[in-house]
């Protein structure tokens, strides 16, 4: 993780650090040219009236060429750079260092001749024409007589004379560059390292854990931020694990308890058959109970078969309407029997006679029918059973009510789950413990609603809800 991400972060900041100080480097030096030239032309514009003098008394006369040149000389001399003199046609005829002495006798450009006779500064850089063999920054000012141009004052400037202080500049640039940056990388070595290397490292030392079987473990929270919001995420991940293989050891149990029992019923009966410890007269009662037993063992296979299948979603639902009063009428006739045998009295009442649901037909017969069995399992002897349905909006309302004792808070807590059975005294073998399971997933795969609850010193009723056709 450290070589790559962070070694990502240090590059990208780098690379943006860099090319900060770039452009920073960029503008200082344009800015300092820029503000080195406009200072010079300042001051050469405040010494040119003194030039231009200079140039009037020698045209009139009144100065030597020598003394002319010694005056010329030192003003190069102060300003660093090589100061010309022009007479009103555009030759120059005097330089201030004698190493331009071969641009005497030359003209300036005709236009720049206009633009000085029209009283205007001309600058320019470059090598002006080919009167300089570097690269340099020229200002001309025009010598102006009784309102007549008499010349002209030039000053050249060769770019290379701040070539060593911008180059200064660009080193003192450079150097903080270098020393933001060095900074910057334990700046940020330390921050990422505290802030997301450490707890992203640590959330994949726990989820190393958690693979090899360590569900317990979970990562500490200790920010707000979006790496907090990460540990709280996983920790819910973990949470769900734990739970999911939780409930596969306790499913794995149960189911191992539930074949366990009736298989073992089924080989003592055998054995001992096979053994001859069974009287030959016995023999089929004992064979009826271990067909009891394979019944069972079927009803339990077919019902994890069908709990898995809905809860994996490998089942079409095939939606059609139908009339739920009629699913009930028949499920009821189906349980006639065992309703005789426990003295019963069932009462069906219909909002309306018939009413349409738009569901799976043979996923609602399947619950009615785990629903009304499960009624009358658990019913008291000669007791009341009441099945009703209501319409409410676009929903349907199917109440399934039975006369018993009522359910504890830890019997309504756990209902729902696979292999719980609210009173095993009463719970006979036939029970496998995933009717009620079974119930739910049907329905929640319809987007569909159940829920229990006591009947106040009455019983318990089951209500759930189909949609309206």
């Amino acid at each position: 993780m450290k070589k790559g991400l962070f070694s990502k972060m240090v590059t990208a900041y780098t690379i943006i650090i860099a090319i900060f100080f770039v452009i920073i480097s960029l503008v200082l030096s344009i800015w300092f040219q820029t503000y080195y030239f406009d200072n010079l032309k300042s001051q050469f514009s405040k010494k040119a009236e003194g030039i231009a003098k200079l140039a009037l008394q020698y045209e009139n006369g009144d100065m030597t060429i020598d003394l002319l040149d010694q005056y010329l000389k030192g003003y190069g001399d102060y300003f660093n750079a090589n100061v010309m003199l022009l007479d009103n046609n555009g030759y120059i005829y005097d330089v201030s260092n004698v190493e331009n002495n071969k641009v005497i006798g030359k003209q300036i450009n005709g236009e720049d001749i206009s633009t000085l006779r029209n009283n205007q500064v001309v600058t320019t850089t470059g090598n002006y024409h080919g009167f300089f063999s570097t690269s340099s920054h020229t200002f001309i000012v025009p010598i102006v007589a009784n309102n007549t141009f008499a010349g002209a004052i030039m000053m050249s400037t060769p770019l290379s004379e701040i070539k060593e202080p911008l180059f200064k500049v660009y080193i003192i640039i450079w150097l903080i560059a270098v020393f933001a940056i060095i900074i910057a990388y334990f700046v940020i070595y330390y921050l990422s390292q505290k802030i997301l290397i450490k707890p992203l490292a640590n959330i994949n030392e726990v989820a190393r854990k958690i693979t090899k079987g360590d569900i317990g473990i979970r990562v500490e929270v200790k920010s707000d931020d979006e790496i907090g919001e990460l540990s709280k995420s996983f920790n819910d991940m973990a949470d769900s694990i734990a739970k999911v293989e939780n409930n596969r050891r306790e499913f794995i149990s149960n189911v191992s308890h539930e074949i366990r029992s009736p298989i073992t019923s089924i080989k003592g009966f055998i054995g001992a058959i096979i053994d001859g410890v069974i009287p030959a007269e016995k023999e089929n009662y004992y064979l009826t109970l271990a067909f009891e037993e394979t019944q069972r063992l079927t009803r339990l296979v077919n019902d994890l078969l069908d709990l898995s299948t809905i809860e994996s979603g490998r089942v079409t639902l095939n939606l059609i309407k139908f009339d739920i009063n009629e699913i009930i009428r028949r499920t009821v006739i189906k349980f006639e029997t065992k309703i005789k045998e426990k003295n019963l009295l069932v009462d069906v009442c219909f909002n309306k006679e018939s009413l349409y649901v738009l569901a799976d037909i043979d996923r609602m017969t399947q619950v009615v029918t785990n629903l009304v069995d499960n009624a009358i399992k658990y019913v008291n002897d000669g007791g009341k059973v009441k099945i009703n349905t209501k319409v409410r909006g676009d929903k349907a309302f199917i109440s399934i009510f039975n006369e018993s004792n009522s359910l504890s808070e830890e019997d309504l807590k756990h209902i729902w789950d696979r292999f719980y059975k609210s009173d095993k005294s009463r719970t006979t073998k036939t029970s496998t413990g995933l009717g009620l399971p079974i119930v739910r997933s049907i329905l929640t795969q319809h987007g569909e609603d159940i829920y229990v609850k006591n009947i106040k010193d009455s019983g318990v009723e089951f209500t759930f809800t189909l949609k309206r056709d």
